[in-house]
């Protein structure tokens, strides 16, 4: 009777390892141990796993079954870059478009988006901008119009699969700023409508915060730090950023971590 418990006990933990927590899964494997003599444990184990492979489960099975799932099928992680000076220039415009898309399943990045925009109230970008963003003025002239950008991103989150009213995806910035007070501030100056997947996303430091009990103050940076993570390329690159994030994601999807949208309804 007890080898029978076992071997249900090892196709539990094999198929629903995602849904348990680390603790406890590591608790339910050393009592499926002593249940079992290592050579069963062994035999059954290896039967399971080729079982699994065999419907195409295989290599996935190992980076799910270090995370629960997620609520979305794709995360868009994004971060402008934007025309400023000291004192701050009004409007502010955005010249770097970045968006990177993230498998809700692995946390992997699987497609890039990343354009640069021509501004066109303070085409010419000061020292300022160009020192805190390192973008110079020959990244952005001749670059398409922010309403251009707009139309290519939308082109490519159709190509992507994203229009798709069964697939779940939604946008990741640090911090509100993004897609509460630049995206829709440029657009409502251009005359330009936003779309409606814009208008929802998640926090990545109030996710951070959540997870981990203190507020990055230093965003990114402090995030890395809490994580143990090294920093990705240059501050204040959008692409940069944009991969810094994604890190930080996929860091505390493996802690456990359940993202939930944090912005409130348009």
């Amino acid at each position: 009777v007890s080898d029978a418990s076992g071997c249900s006990m090892i196709a539990l933990l094999h198929t629903g390892a995602a849904k348990f927590p680390q603790n406890l899964l590591s608790r339910a494997r050393q009592a499926v141990s002593h249940l079992l003599p290592a050579g069963v444990l062994k035999r059954f184990s290896s039967i399971i796993s080729r079982k699994l492979a065999s419907h195409g489960f295989g290599a996935s099975m190992a980076a799910m079954s270090s995370f629960p799932p997620q609520r979305y099928h794709y995360f868009l992680v994004l971060d402008f870059e934007a025309t400023c000076d000291k004192p701050q220039i009004h409007p502010q415009e955005i010249i770097e478009f970045p968006i990177l898309k993230l498998n809700g399943r692995t946390m992997e990045i699987e497609s890039t988006f990343h354009m640069y925009v021509q501004p066109v109230v303070h085409p010419q970008l000061t020292p300022f901008c160009t020192e805190l963003t390192g973008i110079i003025q020959g990244m952005v002239d001749g670059q398409p119009s922010l309403q251009q950008v707009l139309e290519r991103v939308d082109e490519w989150m159709a190509k992507e699969g994203l229009l798709d009213p069964s697939v779940k995806s939604i946008f990741v910035t640090c911090g509100d700023w993004d897609l509460k007070v630049m995206l829709p501030g440029q657009c409502q100056y251009l005359g330009l409508p936003v779309a409606d997947y814009f208008k929802q996303w998640i926090n990545l430091k109030k996710a951070y915060s959540f997870a981990m009990g203190s507020w990055p103050k230093n965003g990114l940076l402090d995030m890395n730090k809490g994580l143990n993570l090294q920093h990705i390329g240059r501050p204040h690159s959008g692409i940069d950023d944009c991969k810094n994030i994604a890190n930080i994601m996929k860091t505390l999807a493996h802690r456990g971590f359940i993202f939930k949208q944090t912005s409130k309804p348009f």
